[in-house]
């Protein structure tokens, strides 16, 4: 009896047995591997293609003949030809140093009685609070500080300029210097006044709102308050309220740099809290 050998059945033939293998499904469950492996080889192609496209640009692309950079040392460059012809620059326009008050207040001398002048008194210690001790008296600004000047055969030009330089200008406004201004009396002194003076409004009070108003103005060399504008406010009147109040503040002690009074901007917040 002859032996009869079959083809051992597929999954695909199992699940579509007796059904009609025509319409695609068939086709794309035996086709699916194929296809997988064409899919990975087509994109592993694509992957390396796109990784080796700069390599590729930069061999095809013709060198630009590249520039060295020299490290140059501008101290020994030989200095710029002078021409004799040329007329010197003008010396700089003297410099009018601030005048202090001053008090009249000599060193002893040892001289002979008849060269002695009249004696004049010592300046007292209150005067010498408000003055510098000097040659002669005179009257200057108060806010004005000392500046020792060397004699003309020591001093530089640059002792002067550094003097003028440190002058600062007066509109410039500074938001850190050495010494801040004050409200006069301090922080508590200013505590009270904002108690005193501050309303709160009736719409913050219906609306039950409670928080802080950050309010920045600019205290003059004067002490004067000016530019008063709102940071962050809370609505419902107290921004104007905050802005009010510091408008009627009294004038401030005034920031100084370097010794000088000068313009600084100051930010502060304002507590609006209910009872």
């Amino acid at each position: 009896m002859a032996e009869v050998t079959t083809n051992p059945a597929t999954l695909d033939d199992i699940v579509f047995a007796d059904r009609n293998k025509a319409y695609g499904a068939y086709a794309l469950r035996k086709d699916y591997s194929r296809t997988v492996y064409r899919s990975l080889i087509i994109g592993s192609v694509l992957f390396l293609l796109a990784m080796a496209t700069p390599s590729i640009i930069s061999v095809l692309t013709p060198k630009e003949d590249e520039q060295a950079m020299v490290e140059v040392d501008l101290m020994k460059l030989p200095p710029p030809p002078i021409d004799p012809n040329e007329p010197p620059p003008p010396p700089p326009p003297p410099v009018e140093l601030p005048k202090v008050n001053t008090v009249k207040f000599l060193p002893p001398e040892v001289k002979p009685d008849e060269e002695v002048p009249e004696e004049t008194p010592p300046p007292t210690v209150e005067e010498l609070k408000e003055a510098v001790a000097a040659e002669k008296t005179q009257e200057g600004d108060p806010n004005a500080e000392e500046v020792i000047v060397a004699p003309e055969e020591t001093a530089g030009p640059t002792k002067v300029e550094a003097a003028v330089e440190a002058a600062p200008k007066e509109d410039q406004i500074f938001t850190v210097v050495e010494q801040n201004p004050e409200f006069p009396g301090g922080l508590a002194a200013m505590g009270q006044f904002l108690q005193k003076n501050l309303r709160y409004p009736p719409a913050a009070s219906r609306a039950n709102i409670s928080g802080r108003v950050f309010v920045s103005f600019v205290v003059n060399t004067d002490g004067s308050i000016q530019d008063v504008t709102v940071l962050k406010g809370l609505g419902f009147g107290t921004d104007e309220e905050a802005m009010r109040v510091v408008k009627a503040m009294p004038k401030w002690r005034p920031g100084k740099q370097s010794g000088r009074p000068v313009r600084v901007k100051y930010n502060l917040p304002i507590n609006f809290q209910l009872e």
